[in-house]
């Protein structure tokens, strides 16, 4: 019988196999185990964790961008305003390739090279800030076409957004500034001031002018927007919303019809002019010429632009007014009068023999009077009137450079008015510790000599000039100058004033005042230096010439403007008030390198004043061919210039 050998061992395999499926078995519960730890620890711990993500990623919060307030004139005349467009944004961080997305947009839309460079700008400056735009302002075709093609574009888009409009162009564009687009300093400074949660979705912020000084007023509250998106970012319903407060307007002193007489009498010469009401400080007038348009600023200005505004010779983009800084000359005659008579050392009676010069004791050199010969027998009414520059050399040389210092501290000479612009100069009241701190040298008796008519190391911004003949218009209040005079709530319109704020009073005699006061009337009428520019006013009118020396001529030589260049000519002043018996303006007129004060000065405050008192018609004011030649009999006084007033 045959014997059968047994090839498979089952009893081994079924055990085997019934190991291998506890394994399987007890690998596949570990691992529902795990799912199950898992979906608790996903479903149960962290359920409001990735809730709250969830509905973070369905809900989008979108800023609103407030309205910026308004800056009006006196007379409620539109100084800056806002208007919509339409403009084509590319955010960088959605965006692969920028150059080929531009590209390719650039076949629907017309993208110019500036657009290109401004966008490369843009995009250096301001990487944190989102979408940046490529065009601004577009048509409605443009609209149209992209939006047909959107879906080829990720990551770009079409935004309505506000834009600054500066409807008066370069009037008065000193005073208003401009606003630009926010870079990363200002979002540096904006954190620290703990404001740039207001500033979400804004893309701009005030530069110059009042733009910047009332940025909080202006710029509002940013509102927001809950809104439901779909996977692909896309708005589908808006859950709530919070709107945004527009921001508040600001209603000027500044009067734009007076403002643009007084810019139109300048012409094409360059300089400052600055007109206050005397009886609050409001600024009635402030021109800097030239000017600049601040509409380039808006959408970014382009470099060329830029570059051409910073290297023009006649520099539009410097504020003569506020920053500019000038020896007075003889403007500043009136207050070393005034100086004289409260201290003491002059009385109205009180004359010198002027024989042309003055020397001081134990020295031969001289200082020459702007008129050859001299004046002959001068008081202080006279010396006023007929601009004497002998009678002011004595004057200083009697009272002393700290004396004087002193005593110009109280109208405001060496510090700044407290004007509501940023970037006011502070000029200078020298003094023997000024000069000792500035130059580490001491003060001689020589330099003292060209203080006295307003030459030397003395020099002022036109914005003190106008405040100090002011203080003269009123008998010595000294107001804090002022541009805005109504800040307006754009929700509520209720206004809120911005008071006048007198500083301080100066109470000399009041005869001292008086006195001043008529020989600054005697200078605009017959005999007066300024006469010929008043001969036909209706009004009686309180007023200074002065001429002011650019460059140093060799002692013994001839002013000659003929053969100096144009910008090393003198320039032309005016310090005036009017009417005098009442004044309600008083005014201070810079025009640069025209030579006499009251040749080039005087004529144009009196278009200015004329204009203000009676509404009459401006023309420009043309500037002589040769400005200064009349005068050119005149010689240097070894650093007191030649006055030709």
């Amino acid at each position: 019988m045959p014997q059968f050998v047994e090839l498979k061992n089952l009893e081994g395999e079924r055990s085997e196999f019934r190991r291998r499926t506890a394994i399987a078995g007890i690998f596949v519960l570990v691992l529902f185990g795990l799912l199950l730890a898992r979906f608790v620890f996903l479903q149960v711990m962290k359920h409001e964790y990735y809730y709250t993500q969830a509905e973070a990623n369905r809900i989008s919060l979108v800023p609103i961008v407030p309205n910026r307030g308004l800056i009006l004139d006196r007379h409620g005349t539109v100084l800056a305003h806002n208007f919509t467009a339409y403009t084509l944004e590319i955010n960088p961080t959605v965006v692969r390739d920028l150059d080929a997305t531009i590209e390719s947009l650039s076949q629907l839309i017309e993208i110019a090279p500036k657009d290109r460079r401004r966008f490369k700008r843009l995009l250096d400056e301001s990487r944190k800030l989102g979408a940046i735009p490529i065009r601004t302002r577009l048509s409605e075709d443009e609209i149209a076409r992209f939006a047909a093609n959107r879906y080829r574009f990720p990551g770009v888009e079409i935004n309505a957004r506000l834009f600054r409009r500066y409807p008066n162009g370069t009037l008065a564009s000193h005073v208003v500034g401009y606003i630009g687009r926010i870079n990363q300093k200002d979002m540096e400074t904006l954190e620290a001031d703990g404001r740039l949660s207001n500033y979400r979705g804004s893309e701009h912020i005030g530069k110059t002018g009042l733009e910047q000084m009332y940025e909080r007023e202006l710029h509002g509250t940013t509102g927001m927007e809950q809104v439901e998106v779909d996977s692909g970012g896309r708005a589908v319903r808006t859950l709530s919303r919070t709107p945004p407060v527009s921001g508040n307007n600001l209603q000027l002193h500044l009067d734009l019809r007076l403002q643009e007489a007084a810019e139109t009498a300048f012409g094409g010469r360059r300089g400052a002019l600055v007109a206050i009401d005397p009886s609050t400080g409001g600024v009635l007038a402030f021109v800097s010429k030239p000017g600049f348009d601040p509409n380039l600023f808006i959408d970014g200005i382009d470099p060329p632009t830029w570059n051409e505004l910073n290297t023009h010779p006649d520099r539009p983009m410097v504020n003569r007014a506020l920053s500019g800084q000038y020896p007075p000359g003889s403007t500043y005659k009136p207050f070393m009068a005034l100086a004289a008579l409260e201290l003491g050392k002059r009385t109205p009676q009180y004359a010198i023999n002027d024989p042309g010069f003055f020397t001081l004791p134990g020295n031969s050199h001289q200082y020459r009077d702007w008129k050859p010969g001299g004046h002959g027998s001068v008081n202080l009414h006279q010396s006023i009137v007929i601009s004497c520059d002998t009678y002011y050399y004595q004057l200083a040389f009697d009272l002393g450079i700290d004396t004087i210092s002193n005593f110009m501290r109280q109208f405001g000479f060496g510090a700044r008015t407290g004007l509501d612009l940023e970037g006011e100069a502070i000029g200078i009241n020298p003094s023997q510790e000024w000069k000792q701190r500035r130059f580490r040298q001491k003060w001689y008796v020589g330099d003292t000599i060209s203080i006295g008519i307003g030459q030397g190391y003395n020099v002022m911004t036109l914005m003190q000039m106008a405040n100090a003949t002011a203080i003269i218009a009123n008998k010595g209040t000294v107001w804090r100058p002022r541009l805005v005079n109504l800040i307006q709530d754009a929700t509520s319109r209720a206004q809120r004033a911005v008071l006048a704020q007198p500083l301080r009073r100066i109470d000399f005699k009041p005869e001292s005042w008086a006195l001043v006061q008529a020989a600054m009337v005697g200078v605009t009428t017959p005999g007066g230096t300024g006469h010929r520019a008043f001969a036909d006013a209706k009004y009686i009118v309180g007023g200074k010439t002065g001429t002011s020396q650019v460059v140093a001529i060799k002692q013994g030589q001839k002013y000659d403007a003929s053969r100096l260049d144009e910008r090393h000519r003198d320039h032309a002043l005016f310090i005036a008030y009017a009417p005098a018996d009442n004044p309600t303006i008083a005014l201070a007129v810079l025009v640069e390198n025209a030579g006499g004060g009251g040749a080039n000065a005087a004529p144009l405050a009196r278009t200015v004043i004329d204009f203000f008192l009676f509404g009459k018609p401006v023309t420009p004011i043309d500037a002589p061919a040769m400005p200064g030649a009349a005068a050119s009999g005149a010689t240097s006084n070894g650093g007191a210039s030649a006055e030709r007033d």
